[in-house]
């Protein structure tokens, strides 16, 4: 596993006086789930709206597929094969979980308004291939039982799903997933690391995730990379970034203060 899907180099994004993004360089390989850390104000999220093109870095780059993502307008990322879940979930509340998902089909849209307006052939097998492919995802994440639901009054975790199933519609290359176990509980979250599996070896979608649950990161993460205060602290695999002093002195203080708040421990 050695192709590089998109890579990073010396990211820097400055607001105002803010240096939010400091000189960060990591590279994604195709087929693994790699996950930023880092406490809160880490910069996390700034990257995701870096590659995402809600922002423009002050400096650096991002090479998506061999080619230069940030030439490219925020509009388009969708339909290079780039999806992305949020922090907080942006679903469209009165409308159904069916409806909902066809919506993320709407980057696969080849139909001109005459057709449209005329219902030919061709849209309405358009029409039943979003179907079908939007019915794999609502099989594969489990949302049967929900399918004509109002996403209004859906459970909190199941909108977090039902938000993960609309990325998985536009059958996308990379997935980008903003803190996927916020707010859910242990069930919750060990299905949401069941489905991660399943979309990495299953649909053989890489995943970039921004998470703070290391129980989760250690589960389905190939590589981890530690942020803070906008910088690099380590990269590694999960095990490797959670054993290194300046991650433990990040979470925690300095190691003397671990070292201490263990001996009182015992």
């Amino acid at each position: 596993m050695t192709d590089i899907l998109l890579s990073a180099k010396n990211l820097s994004v400055r607001f105002g006086g803010v240096l939010a993004v400091n000189n960060v360089s990591f590279d994604v390989r195709a087929g693994e789930v790699f996950t930023l850390i880092g406490p809160n104000g880490a910069g996390k999220t700034t990257v995701f709206n870096l590659i995402s093109r809600i922002y423009t870095p002050t400096s650096g780059s991002i090479d998506y597929l061999g080619l230069p993502l940030t030439d490219q307008p925020p509009h388009k990322i969708a339909s290079m094969g780039i999806a992305r879940t949020f922090q907080n979930i942006e679903l469209f509340e009165h409308a159904t979980v069916l409806h909902n998902l066809l919506i993320g089909r709407h980057t696969h849209h080849r139909t001109s308004l005459f057709s449209e307006l005329f219902f030919t052939a061709k849209v309405r097998q358009a029409e039943i291939d979003a179907r079908e492919k939007v019915e794999q995802v609502i099989d594969l994440l489990d949302l049967q039982h929900h399918r004509d639901a109002m996403v209004a009054g859906l459970p909190y975790g199941v909108r977090k799903v039902v938000e993960l199933a609309r990325a998985l519609c536009t059958e996308p290359k990379l997935l980008l997933l903003d803190e996927p176990s916020s707010g859910l509980n242990v069930e919750e979250t060990d299905d949401m690391a069941f489905w991660i599996q399943d979309i990495k070896h299953e649909l053989g979608i890489t995943v970039l995730m921004v998470e703070h649950d290391m129980s989760l990161v250690s589960k389905v993460s190939d590589r981890v990379l530690a942020m803070n205060q906008g910088e690099v602290l380590a990269t590694g695999t999960p095990r490797e970034v959670q054993t290194d002093p300046g991650v433990i002195e990040a979470y925690l203080g300095s190691v003397d203060d671990v070292s201490s708040l263990r001996r009182e421990a015992a």
